[in-house]
C-alpha cells in the first residue's frame, strides 16, 4: 500500500519499551538497533516527534509504520499526518477507536467513512493509512460478521490493516483463519503471546503462550512483523530478545 513495503522487518511496537524510553530515547534505541533490528513503530505520535528523529537518525532505525491517533475527538489528525510525512513513506495506523463504536453497524462505517476520508490527505503526503484491532472488534458482531471484517469490507481498497493476532484470539476469533480471510488488506501484523487476559496481563514470550504465532505468521506472509509486549512482570528486554530469536527462526519467507 502506497510507497511502503511490507516484507521487511522485523519491528517493535515502541509502547513495549515506553518505561525505558522515558528514561533514555536514544540509548534505548541504540540498544535496539544494536540487537539487530532495523524498524521500530512509534506510539502516541507526534507528541515526541522531534525527539524522535534525531534518536533515529542516530540509531540508524526507520518507521514503516507510525501509530498515531487520528479519529480521536479533539485531534488535529492533518497535523499528525504533517509530522509523520517528515520522517518519509510510512503507515500511519489509527491504534484505537473505543469498543462502543463497535457494536452497531452505525458505528463501524461512521469509523471506515473517517479513515477513507483521510486517505487522500494521507496519499498527498506521500503516506498510507491503517487501523490496529484490540479484542473488541473480533468479540462484537455486526449484521452478522466479525466488527473488523465488516469494518474492512467498507474501507477504501488504500486503507490497510495491522492485525494484532494476540488481541483477535482474546476476542475470541481465530487470527490465522481470520487473516487469510483479510488477505492482502493486512499490511502488519502486530505479534505477540501469552494468557489471553483481556487487561493484557499474562503476555509472555513468543512461542511460549496460547497465540498459533507462527501460523498466523504463514497466513499472512507478505504482513511487516510487529514485536509488542503491552505489560510483561520482569525485565521486558528478555522476552524481546526471545520474540526476535523466535521470528528468525520461525519466520522463513
Amino acid at each position: 500500500r502506497g510507497d511502503v513495503e511490507v516484507t521487511a522487518g522485523p519491528s517493535i511496537q515502541l509502547y513495549t519499551l515506553r518505561e525505558q524510553l522515558e528514561a533514555d530515547l536514544p540509548g534505548t534505541l541504540d540498544a535496539l538497533a544494536a540487537r539487530g533490528f532495523t524498524e521500530v513503530e512509534p506510539f502516541r505520535f507526534p507528541e515526541r516527534a522531534k525527539e524522535y528523529r534525531p534518536a533515529l537518525a542516530a540509531s540508524g532505525l526507520s518507521t514503516p509504520t507510525l501509530h498515531g491517533r487520528l479519529l480521536t475527538e479533539g485531534v488535529d489528525p492533518l497535523r499528525v499526518l504533517d509530522a509523520a510525512a517528515e520522517f518519509g513513506p510510512a503507515t500511519v495506523v489509527e491504534p484505537l477507536v473505543a469498543a462502543e463504536r463497535w457494536a452497531s453497524a452505525d458505528g463501524v462505517r461512521r469509523t471506515a467513512d473517517a479513515l477513507n476520508e483521510l486517505s487522500s490527505h494521507a496519499a498527498a503526503r506521500g503516506l498510507s493509512l491503517a487501523y490496529h484491532n484490540h479484542w473488541w472488534e473480533t468479540e462484537y458482531r455486526v449484521d452478522g460478521m466479525v466488527a473488523l471484517e465488516y469494518l474492512a469490507d467498507h474501507l477504501d481498497p488504500a486503507v490497510g490493516l495491522e492485525l494484532d493476532v494476540y488481541w483477535a484470539l482474546v476476542g475470541g476469533v481465530d487470527p490465522v483463519a481470520l487473516a487469510k480471510r483479510l488477505g492482502d488488506r493486512v499490511i502488519a501484523l502486530h505479534v505477540k503471546d501469552g494468557a489471553l487476559g483481556k487487561d493484557g496481563s499474562g503476555q509472555s514470550a513468543l512461542g511460549t503462550g496460547a497465540v498459533p504465532v507462527v501460523e498466523a505468521l504463514r497466513a499472512a506472509p507478505r504482513a511487516r512483523r510487529v514485536l509488542e509486549l503491552d505489560f510483561f512482570d520482569g525485565d521486558v528486554w528478555e522476552p524481546i530478545d526471545d520474540g526476535l530469536e523466535f521470528l528468525r527462526r520461525h519466520d522463513a519467507r
